[in-house]
This record gives structure tokens, sequence and C-alpha cells, in this order.
């Protein structure tokens, strides 16, 4: 199978990029440097260099490929409207719009089940629980997305979106560094009093469920499906087991979640202010997906796809502390 993947020069598009590879796919990817994609590019996939964002550039992409895999766009809710709105909504649209006009048969769209957040339900989320209003930028960046993407199936483009929740693994840039760097600042305890059930994904997992979507059967075309471990545990618990495989003091217990959103509110408000707009160590979503828990139901998945989680998280944030420690040059992990 000849399939784009874009994303690649990310962490969960390289890995799936990688994969897709590993299985004989021909894989074409879109990088604004192939410096940024070189493994990838030695491992055997095209690449091509450009801006998602342009049309023409999307075209080109698009053409001659069975299937895109759609693993672009900004992880993290510290993002302005309007670049968010380009990044997520209008990257998709191009991509979209270039496969019909290429004809590419299959739309393998990865969003996030950050688009949950702002719905009252927050344990055993179904994919139908989608809130009426969403409060947070990201999360309606998230949902216009994937309507744009459900939207090319009345022109005959077969279609799937994938909702993860923390992804982790080698490779993570996001959530996970920022909490091991706030630790190692002696600036992190547990908010509340830890108990907070919340599920996550291996990378592995999720490079699975793509894979299962790329070669999903009609019934299972047309939905979006949400995909975790499916094996909740206290996010603290996780936490402290990444500060013990890296050699790190133990996490302060106790904190207040009042304060913490007092300090989160007033930091983004200066953050804002600030010239270049630089991110908070901590925003309010990062003070709300650390305090309250968040599960999701993926029974659809196993269902529709024969999605079947094989790797645990104890193994994935193994994986993540081996890597955390090869790309550090401080000393600290010697």
């Amino acid at each position: 199978m000849n399939i784009l993947v874009t994303g690649a020069s990310g962490f969960i598009g390289a890995r799936f990029a990688h994969l897709a590879l590993g299985r004989g796919c021909q894989v074409r990817i879109a990088s604004r440097s192939a410096l940024a994609v070189e493994g990838l590019v030695r491992a055997g996939a095209q690449c091509l260099e450009g801006e998602l964002g342009d049309a023409d550039f999307a075209r080109r992409l698009c053409a001659g490929v069975e299937a895109v895999v759609h693993c672009a766009g900004p992880a993290d809710s510290w993002i302005q409207a309007q670049a968010l709105e380009q990044a997520r909504q209008g990257v998709t649209e191009n991509l979209v719009e270039a496969c019909l006009k290429e004809h590419v048969p299959r739309f393998v769209h990865l969003s996030c089940a950050q688009l949950y957040y702002s719905g009252p339900t927050r344990e055993a989320v179904r994919e139908e629980q989608i809130p009426s209003r969403h409060a947070r930028a990201y999360a309606r960046a998230l949902f216009l997305a994937e309507q744009r993407v459900f939207g090319a199936e009345e022109f005959g483009m077969q279609v799937i979106a994938l909702r993860p929740t923390r992804v982790v693994g080698a490779g993570d840039r996001q959530w996970l560094p920022r909490l091991v760097r706030l630790h190692e600042a002696q600036r992190l305890g547990v908010l509340g009093d830890g108990l907070n059930r919340v599920d996550f994904t291996s990378v592995h997992n999720l490079c699975e469920a793509l894979w299962l979507a790329l070669h999903a059967d009609a019934p299972a075309l047309g939905r979006a499906y949400n995909i975790s471990n499916g094996a909740p545990v206290p996010l603290w618990d996780a936490v402290a087991y990444v500060a013990r495989q890296l050699g790190l003091a133990r996490v302060p217990q106790g904190r207040s979640v009042a304060l913490a959103r007092l300090r989160a509110g007033c930091t983004e408000g200066l953050c804002r202010a600030w010239p270049g707009r630089p991110r908070p160590r901590l925003t309010l979503d990062d003070v709300t997906r650390l305090t309250e828990d968040f599960t999701l139901d993926t029974h659809r998945a196993r269902h529709y796809l024969g999605y079947a989680p094989a790797t645990g998280l104890w193994p994935a944030l193994d994986e993540f502390a081996l890597w955390w420690k090869s790309q550090d040059t401080s000393g600290r992990y010697r």
C-alpha cells in the first residue's frame, strides 16, 4: 500500500511511519526540512518538503497515494486560537480537499480525547458524548477538524477518526516531559489527594490502532473511536513511577488544587501579555488534567476495529524513561 503520513517529524507520526515501513508500505511524508525526518528517509520513506497549509503542496502530496494517515497538528492547547484554527482546521481542510481532487479513497484522522473536556461526563466517556459547547479553543479546533473529515463521506471518501488520550512512550515531548522538568526544578507536587484515575495510551497501541483503521472493513468506516490502554490508574502513581525510573526524588504530597489553579490563572495572564507569549510551566488545562478523573470507553474500537491493546502502561513508561535519559546532555542521569 502506498500511503501518506503527515506529522512524521512528530512523536506519533514518526512512530507510525516507521511501523508502516516495517510492514511493507510505501510511505510518503511531508516536512519543512528533510533533516527533521532524516531517519525515516534512510528507512525508505519519500519526503516532500513544504507546508501543509499550502493547498497546492497538499495536492502534490496526495497524488498517487491510496490512503492518508493524518497525524499532523499541535498537541499542546497553549497556542493562540488563530494559529490553532490554521494548524488543525486549515491544514485538515487542505488535505481533505486534496484527497478528493486526487481520488484518494481513505483518510485516517488522528484527533484527541481532549475534545470531550468541556463535557459533564468524565469517566467511561463514549464517542457520542461530545459537549454541545466547547469552552476551550483547542477542543473546538479538534471538533471542527473532525467535522471537515467526516464531511468528505458524502463525496465517497472512506474516513475514520481516532481519539487517544495521554499517549506515552519514547519520543513524547509534551505533557510528561513538562512534568519531569518541573520535578527536576523542584516545582512539582501531587495536587489534591493524588487519587484521580485516568486512562493512558501506549504509543505502540495507538500505532496498532492506526494500522487497523488503515485496513478496516466497511462496517468500521465513518466513525470516531476512543483509543486507550483500557486500564485506568491513578495519574500520580504513573508520575511517581517515572520519577523512580529516572532516579529523581519522591514527588511531594498534598499541594492545594485551588492554589495551583490560582497560580496557573495568574501566570497565564502574564504570559499572554508577555512578548512572544511564552508557555507557562502549568496552564489551567494542565491543572485540570492533573487533578480530575478521565477515562474512555473503548468498546467501539474493540468491536469494529478489532482493537486489542497489547502494551501496558508500565512498559510504555519504562520506554519513555530510557529514551529521556538517552536525550540528557547535562549528565544528571549518568
